[in-house]
């Protein structure tokens, strides 16, 4: 007897004869790669993609193009006039000084605390690991507002500081302390995952052939996390560069002294000097866009590297 002939057999063999044919091509599956991978029908995928890019291009690209059309809507004289002017040169003068400290801060912190995290075995481990995504739960403004309640006048340092004549709130290094604290879990966050994966063996292994920590570090670890690294360099400037509530705090918007980018774009805006902010505003967005296609290309070469 055939397999068919038995009847809970024929009858399953023709429930599925019987389906309807709507729903058998909505559900279409085709093999990629040994998986099951399934289709939607041609109106859907339009319909899914044109949402996608109306989303884009209401929310992103516009604000984008509004911003660069502002800057120049009276000419590339007045746009170059707003950015030579010394109060933003001073502006982006700080704010690449604060980008470039905090960022080298941030590296050094991602590779200490991701190398502890992902290598060793500690009491307190769990804690770091916490306190690493602190600022992601942490407004920026009360980040500002924790260093004034700790370096400003009335603050628990201010004795201190006042005997020894360091001024901190107000100041570049306040600055500074505000954009670490809002921007060091970006480093640390990419390398965590990534030494987890890959283990302790090849370290142990070059251990073992009598090279040394700092050796070993150099030669075997940096190299396989290279890429993370840099891509993590990259989110954790961007968000330097951009940063407004946590540097708006402790700054004391002083023109010319402690205004960064953003405080300067306000300040302009506020004042109806809206070439000059749009101005100062697309330079920052440049910044960012530049920082974008190098996150994306960076984004290519891990892809690369992990097929």
């Amino acid at each position: 007897m055939s397999t068919l002939d038995h009847p809970a057999q024929s009858a399953v063999h023709g429930a599925s004869e019987g389906l309807p044919s709507a729903l058998a091509q909505s559900h279409t599956y085709t093999h990629h790669g040994g998986r099951p991978v399934r289709t939607e029908p041609r109106a859907v995928r339009i319909a899914l993609i044109l949402v996608a890019l109306g989303f884009l291009g209401l929310f992103i690209a516009l604000p984008l193009v509004s911003v660069f059309y502002e800057a120049f809507r009276r000419g590339w004289a007045a746009y170059v006039a707003a950015i030579i002017e010394p109060d933003a040169l001073a502006a982006i003068r700080l704010t690449l000084i604060v980008a470039a400290i905090s960022v080298t801060a941030n590296l050094l912190f991602g590779l200490v605390a991701s190398w502890a995290i992902a290598k060793f075995e500690f009491p307190g481990k769990s804690l770091l690991i916490t306190l690493i995504d602190l600022p992601f739960s942490v407004s920026p403004v009360v980040a500002g507002l924790i260093y004034v309640l700790l370096f400003g006048s009335q603050g628990l340092f201010a004795a201190y500081l006042q005997a020894w004549d360091i001024k901190i709130i107000f100041a570049l290094p306040g600055i500074v302390l505000a954009t670490i604290f809002v921007t060091f879990p970006f480093v640390a966050r990419e390398l965590i995952p990534l030494m987890q994966e890959q283990g302790t063996a090849e370290e142990e292994a070059a251990i073992s052939l009598g090279a040394s920590g700092l050796s070993t570090f150099f030669r075997v670890t940096l190299p396989n996390v290279k890429w993370a690294l840099l891509y993590g360099v990259l989110l954790c400037n961007a968000r330097a560069m951009g940063e407004f509530g946590a540097v708006s705090v402790v700054s004391g918007h002083v023109r010319g002294l402690t205004n960064t980018m953003p405080l300067h774009i306000e300040i302009l805006y506020n004042e109806y000097q809206f070439v000059a902010s749009f101005a100062v505003a697309s330079l920052l967005a440049l910044l960012a866009l530049v920082t974008l296609i190098a996150k994306t290309i960076l984004e290519h070469r891990l892809a690369e590297e992990d097929r």
